[in-house]
């Protein structure tokens, strides 16, 4: 052990310990912005891929009682009874929407076709709808299958595009803080 008192693996008792230096809090704020910024992007891309859900459920080819199931899993269908579990199940939703998608865009777009954040994000939205389209089948066949296939398919390439787009504004707009 070196009795050096200039050794960085010493402590010495008048150092500041555990206090945040103004690059770790730099740090810090930029990925509560960035969070903040990809749940935005998260909120707009499930807002307007409800719409695309609206359409497909008027047509026949999908039906919001899908999101019950969602609630189903997680056992909350029987704290809220069968009046609340489809909104509550759209709420799990749209905070799947908001939080781990979002975040894997961020972690993956660089590697996405597409020229933009907007575009890379329909690439993004198209991976996302392979497991959605298996997962929401809702026994649709015939002519109904295919209008769920196509309306399922544009509300991801939606969803994909608006989280992009909310990237890219926030990737190329100037601090002003």
């Amino acid at each position: 052990m070196s009795t050096d008192a200039d050794d960085p693996g010493e402590i010495h008792p008048d150092e500041n310990r555990g206090e945040i230096s103004p690059t770790a809090m730099e740090d810090i704020t930029a990925i509560v912005r960035d969070g903040i910024i990809g749940a935005a992007g998260g909120f707009v891309g499930t807002a307007m891929m409800t719409v695309v859900f609206l359409v497909a459920q008027a047509l026949g080819a999908f039906d919001f009682e899908a999101f019950a199931d969602i609630a189903g899993l997680v056992g909350l269908d029987a704290v809220f009874g069968p009046d609340l579990t489809v909104a509550v199940g759209y709420l799990i939703f749209l905070a799947g929407g908001m939080v781990p998608w979002p975040l894997l865009f961020a972690s993956v777009e660089r590697y996405l076709p597409g020229p933009s954040l907007p575009w890379r994000g329909v690439s993004f939205g198209f991976v996302a709808w392979t497991g959605f389209v298996l997962a929401f089948y809702g026994g649709q066949s015939g002519n109904t299958l295919y209008v769920y296939a196509i309306l399922t398919l544009l509300a991801h390439v939606v969803y994909g595009f608006g989280l992009g787009l909310v990237f890219e504004y926030f990737a190329t707009r100037e601090d002003i803080v």
